[in-house]
């Protein structure tokens, strides 16, 4: 008997040194990293006027990798019951504060309650080293956002759509083909930033001798950051502006480097990213499951946009009756980062209404 008490004392010994044990170790924790506690500007530095039709407010979320996102959220002025609601995000490069920002205020004058987020490592949101984009978390950033919307209160969790302009229009895409949470997706004057990054613009360095010596740059990059202890930037848009450059570096200066659109935190408008921020995309493709996407997609692109190649090439990979292309005669690149006179919103409220409300 008193042999029993004793070993049935060992035995709830050791079972609480096993408890405390796992207690101890970080890696049977399954929480979600805690919110980090962003100092975020009060004032209004949008690039854009304010609208007196919405009411706007500043919201945090983590994603799966535990960075914590800044965004501003608009949502419609007396609004009532639950809206469908849509993620925002773009350029490549760029802040809330500028195109992802006037998408976002301009779709909530239309009825859906909206967020325009930084993406990891950039502008208010969290994560270091700072101005790094991923493939994997950039497309990540996009279902964080999800995850946040369909969880808030006043959004109809069956609702939830996403807009990505420039190399973001891209990345929703890649988004959505991966989370049928999506219901409804639109990318604007999209990049392929894998492919731009494997294969040149307009696909001149198409070649594995190119990309070897691409890869081969880099990992020399990071050879003398490490040892610096310090990434190197990318630069940023080219200035001052030489005479010979193409006219879409011409048009990208003009909205970033001018009281247009030039903000402190955008990349684009000042140093750029890390250099190595370009290696994973260089080895990564997008689109490989484009043809199993089911959830809606409208693509608008300028037809005299340099990147015109990369709208019409994505789109033929789509199926179905629910993708749709919208070209939008006579518009560059940047015309459709923040022309309004251009910029086909009305139509692309539609394409949401038609997909999230109906």
């Amino acid at each position: 008997m008193k042999s029993n008490i004793i070993l049935s004392a060992v035995l709830t010994l050791g079972t609480m040194a096993a408890e405390a044990k796992d207690m101890n170790n970080p890696n049977t924790n399954t929480s979600f990293a805690p919110v980090e506690k962003l100092e975020l500007t009060k004032e209004w530095d949008k690039v854009f006027p304010k609208s007196n039709k919405v009411e706007h407010s500043k919201v945090l979320f983590v994603n799966r990798y535990g960075v914590t996102l800044a965004a501003d959220m608009y949502k419609p002025k007396d609004s009532n019951g639950k809206l469908a609601a849509i993620a925002v995000s773009g350029p490549f490069g760029a802040v809330k504060e500028q195109s992802s920002g006037l998408y976002a205020q301009q779709l909530a004058e239309r009825g859906f309650l909206t967020i325009a987020f930084d993406p990891s490592f950039t502008g208010e949101s969290g994560g270091m080293p700072r101005r790094v984009a991923s493939p994997d978390i950039n497309v990540e950033d996009f279902s964080a956002a999800v995850d946040y919307l369909v969880n808030l209160d006043g959004v109809d969790s069956e609702k939830v759509g996403i807009l990505g302009i420039c190399g973001w229009g891209g990345i929703a895409i890649q988004a959505a083909i991966n989370d049928p949470r999506i219901k409804a997706t639109v990318a604007s004057t999209m990049y392929d930033m894998t492919r731009v990054n494997a294969n040149g613009y307009f696909d001149s360095e198409n070649s594995a001798q190119q990309r070897n010596a691409n890869r081969a740059a880099m990992a020399a990059q990071r050879s003398a950051d490490f040892k610096n202890g310090s990434y190197r930037r990318g630069g940023g848009v080219v200035d001052p502006l030489p005479e010979d450059v193409p006219q879409f570096v011409k048009d990208y200066h003009d909205y970033y480097k001018t009281e247009r659109g030039y903000h402190t935190r955008s990349g684009n408008s000042n140093d750029g990213w890390n250099v190595t921020s370009n290696l994973p995309f260089l080895n990564f493709k997008f689109f490989e499951y484009a043809d199993e996407l089911e959830n809606a997609v409208l693509i608008v692109h300028g037809d005299k946009a340099h990147s015109y190649y990369f709208g019409k090439d994505t789109f033929a990979k789509l199926k179905g009756d629910n993708k749709q292309m919208l070209t939008v005669n006579g518009a560059s690149h940047c015309d459709l980062y923040d022309r309004l006179d251009i910029i086909p919103m009305d139509e692309i409220a539609a394409f949401f209404t038609e997909y999230l409300c109906n």
